[in-house]
C-alpha cells in the first residue's frame, strides 16, 4: 500500500461518482482521497467526495484558474481532473505543476483543436481519418443549401453547435409541417424545417452550426488512454445499437482512434465517437475528458481512471487490455446519496401564531403526524446484462458492414 493520494474532480457529470467509486477500488488498493466540487448542491459528486465545496458562481476564466490553484494548493491535490472550463485551466499547466499537480487533461493545442469541429473536422481530413460530410451554417441560406444538398443524396439533415459537448443542441431536421404528432409522446429531437429558418431568421445574431447527414448506429465510443510520453497505452470501444451496449476491439473502430491520440497528442483520458455513413465507419466527435460511461471498461477487467491516475503521478501502466470482452449489457437508473439540505437560518425575531390548517387525518384522529424521514438521493445510470443474440459476440457483432 502505497502514498495517499489527492485527487480534485470539479464541476464534472453525476456519472462520475462510478469515476470516483473505481479509484478507491484500485488494485494496488493505494489510499485515494477525492476533493469534489460543484455548481450544484444536490449533485451526487459532492456526496460521493471525502471532501467537497460549492463552486463560486459568475467567476471568469481568468479568475477560475485562480479559484483552481488556491484549491489545489489549499488541499494538497496530487492530480486534478479538469471538466469545467478546461481549455483554460490547462494552458496554466505549468502553475498546477509548480504547486505539485498534476492535470488529467491533454496539451492545451489539442484541446483547443477539439473544442471547435470544424478545426477538428479539417485537421481529420488533412490525416486522412474518415468524417461525415459537413457544412458551416451561419444564416437560413446556408442552412437551406446544406439542407437540399443532404437531402438531394438521399439523406435526412441534423445540426449540432459547432463548438459543444454531448448531445447539446443537437436536432434532427423534417419536412414535415409542425402538428400535434411533435406534441405526443416523448419529446423529440426531430424539429421542422420551416420552425428552424423562422429562429434563424429571427436570431439577434448568426448561428454557428453544423449540419451534416444522419449518421446510422453502431455507435462506437473508443475510450483511450495516452501518456504523456503520445503512446497509446488502451484504447477499447464501448458499442451502442438501441438499448444494447456491448464492447469492441475491430481495427474498424479502435485503428483511427489509435491514430488520432497519438498524431494530436491526446494525453490521458479522452473518448472518441464513431457512426456509420452508408457502409463506412466516421468519426463523429472527439471529446478531451473521461466520458461518462467509462466505468463500464469494468466489465471488460480494466480500471481505467486509476490507471490514468498512476499515469499522471509518472508511474507506468504497461498496456492496459483487457482480460475479456464483457457480455451485452443495457444502462438503467438507480440511486445514489446527495447531501444533506443545510436547514436556511432561523428568524430572529418572534411570527405570530397562526394555527395550521388541518388535514383530514389529524380530523379522524385528532392528532398531528409528520412522514418518516427519507434518505435523500440523486439517480445515475447503471448497467445491467441483457442477453447476448444466438448467432453473436459483442466482439464480432460490431464490425462494419
Amino acid at each position: 500500500m502505497g502514498s495517499r493520494v489527492r485527487v480534485w474532480l470539479n464541476r464534472t457529470y453525476a456519472e462520475n461518482v462510478f469515476f470516483m467509486d473505481q479509484l478507491r477500488s484500485n488494485p494496488q488498493r493505494r489510499p485515494v482521497e477525492i476533493h469534489a466540487t460543484h455548481g450544484d448542491a444536490d449533485s451526487p459528486i459532492l456526496a460521493a467526495a471525502d471532501t467537497a465545496a460549492m463552486e463560486p458562481e459568475g467567476l471568469s476564466r481568468a479568475a477560475y484558474v485562480e479559484y483552481a490553484l488556491d484549491q489545489c494548493a489549499r488541499h494538497e491535490i496530487d492530480v486534478f481532473v479538469p471538466v469545467l472550463h478546461q481549455a483554460t485551466i490547462v494552458a496554466h499547466r505549468a502553475e498546477f505543476a509548480a504547486l505539485g499537480t498534476a492535470l488529467l487533461a491533454p496539451p492545451a493545442e489539442a484541446v483547443a483543436i477539439f473544442h471547435d469541429k470544424v478545426t477538428a473536422y479539417q485537421a481529420l481530413q488533412a490525416m486522412g481519418i474518415p468524417v461525415p460530410p459537413w457544412w458551416r451554417v451561419r444564416n437560413e441560406e446556408e442552412l437551406l443549401v446544406a439542407v437540399e444538398a443532404l437531402e438531394a443524396a438521399g439523406h435526412k439533415a441534423c445540426f449540432k453547435p459547432a463548438a459543444g459537448a454531448g448531445g447539446v443542441g443537437f436536432r434532427v431536421i423534417t419536412r414535415a409541417p409542425f402538428s400535434l404528432n411533435h406534441l405526443n409522446g416523448f419529446p423529440s429531437s426531430y424539429v421542422p424545417l420551416s420552425l428552424v429558418q423562422d429562429a434563424v431568421r429571427g436570431a439577434e445574431k448568426p448561428v454557428d452550426w453544423l449540419v451534416m447527414p444522419l449518421l446510422a448506429e453502431p455507435e462506437v465510443s473508443v475510450d483511450c488512454l495516452t501518456g504523456p510520453d503520445g503512446r497509446v497505452r488502451m484504447a477499447v470501444g464501448r458499442t451502442k445499437n438501441g438499448r444494447r451496449r456491448g464492447f469492441t476491439l475491430h481495427p474498424s473502430w479502435i485503428d483511427p482512434a489509435r491514430r488520432l491520440a497519438e498524431a494530436f497528442g491526446l494525453h490521458y483520458l479522452t473518448n472518441i465517437q464513431f457512426r456509420m455513413f452508408g457502409d463506412e465507419p466516421v468519426l463523429m466527435d472527439v471529446n478531451t475528458r473521461p466520458a461518462g460511461g467509462l466505468h463500464q471498461l469494468a466489465l471488460c477487467g480494466i480500471n481505467a481512471p486509476w490507471a490514468a491516475v498512476q499515469l499522471a503521478l509518472g508511474e507506468e501502466t504497461g498496456e492496459v487490455v483487457p482480460s475479456m470482452l464483457g457480455q451485452d449489457y443495457a444502462v438503467v437508473t438507480g440511486p445514489r446519496p446527495v447531501r444533506p439540505v443545510t436547514l436556511p437560518q432561523q428568524r430572529a425575531e418572534m411570527l405570530p401564531a397562526v394555527p395550521a390548517p388541518a388535514t383530514e387525518a389529524t380530523m379522524a384522529t385528532g392528532a398531528e403526524t409528520s412522514p418518516a424521514p427519507a434518505t435523500e438521493i440523486a439517480l445515475t445510470p447503471t448497467i445491467t446484462p441483457v442477453v447476448a443474440p444466438a448467432a453473436a459476440s459483442a466482439a464480432t457483432a460490431t464490425a462494419p458492414a
